[in-house]
């Protein structure tokens, strides 16, 4: 994708800038060739068309956000996506009792709807255009990509898009893909609901328009999933998983743990230097190579590298 960390700022090394930020941490570079050795078959590289989707790396596969059947004993009714923004997860209920739950990002948007809804529409490789919002809250980084950016790899939008209606009229709300597979299980400072692209490319092959969606307020998260803990390392455990929270809190006292809120300071100064480079027409060293260096740091941690 990028072939050279030392050539002129491109939209594409900005549009990186844009996903670190939206993603409150370092998207995955090396996902374009990370070998699909040890990954489970559902997240293998595959091809999509023309395009190759990269494997899922293993160390973003946990237990609440690798997909799986699951006991479901909520009230919706088989064919019915259930969105918790809280608890960071998706039902596709299946049957009577039973579901299939998937791992998902979480951004601002995402946890500014509530209730049921109707799928109306669905894109792949969907365009992205930044919100008039976003564009007013920091445009330094969103302004130079107020013209929209097309569907691809590295649009935020990833390899699909579902999008949720109400009375007919788009909620602007949407159930999409990512270029950032390190942000599931995650919250994100923008974006609706995410989802590694190869969940959402399985998802939008079964599901068909009207298909009914319902998304929980933060009462039925509680009533359903229970109480969560967010961890240091920016992923959800139940308040219950005492053995799992202290490990977390031996980690970051050990140093063991990249600062998330160090890494976002990281990606906004990156960017607005990014954005404000391509606006004067000058060279500056791209965002990704920061990117690059946040990344092998997580992978040196987890023992990947």
């Amino acid at each position: 994708m990028i072939r050279s960390f030392a050539r002129s700022l491109r939209p594409l090394a900005l549009l990186m800038a844009v996903v670190g930020l939206a993603a409150c941490g370092a998207p995955n570079t090396s996902g374009t060739t990370l070998s699909s050795a040890g990954v489970p078959p559902e997240y293998r590289a595959r091809q999509d068309g023309e395009r190759v989707i990269p494997a899922v790396n293993p160390a973003y596969l946990n237990e609440r956000n690798r997909r799986r059947w699951v006991a479901y004993n909520g009230p919706e009714e088989p064919g019915t996506f259930v969105v918790d923004p809280f608890a960071r997860l998706l039902y596709h209920v299946v049957e009577p009792g039973k579901a299939m739950r998937f791992g998902i990002a979480v951004g601002k948007e995402g946890r500014g709807f509530r209730g049921d809804a109707v799928i109306r529409r669905k894109e792949e490789y969907p365009s992205w255009t930044p919100t008039k919002n976003m564009i007013r809250q920091d445009p330094e980084i969103y302004g130079p990509l107020a013209g929209g950016l097309p569907g691809g790899l590295d649009n935020p939008l990833g390899a699909r898009a579902l999008y949720l209606y109400r009375g007919g009229r788009d909620t602007m709300y949407r159930i999409h893909g990512t270029m950032d597979p390190s942000s599931i299980g995650k919250a994100t400072s923008a974006g609706c609901i995410r989802l590694f692209n190869q969940d959402i490319i399985d998802m939008y092959d079964e599901m068909e328009l009207g298909t009914k969606v319902r998304v929980r307020s933060y009462e039925e998260s509680l009533e359903m999933e229970g109480p969560m803990v967010e961890l240091h390392s920016g992923y959800l455990v139940s308040a219950s998983d005492t053995a799992a929270i202290a490990a977390d809190q031996a980690a970051w006292e050990a140093g063991l743990i990249v600062d998330p809120a160090l890494t976002e300071a990281q990606a906004h100064a990156a960017a607005a230097a990014a954005a404000e480079a391509q606006a004067s027409g000058v060279e500056a060293e791209p965002y990704l190579l920061t990117l690059s260096s946040i990344d092998a740091r997580e992978r040196q941690l987890q023992g990947l590298d």
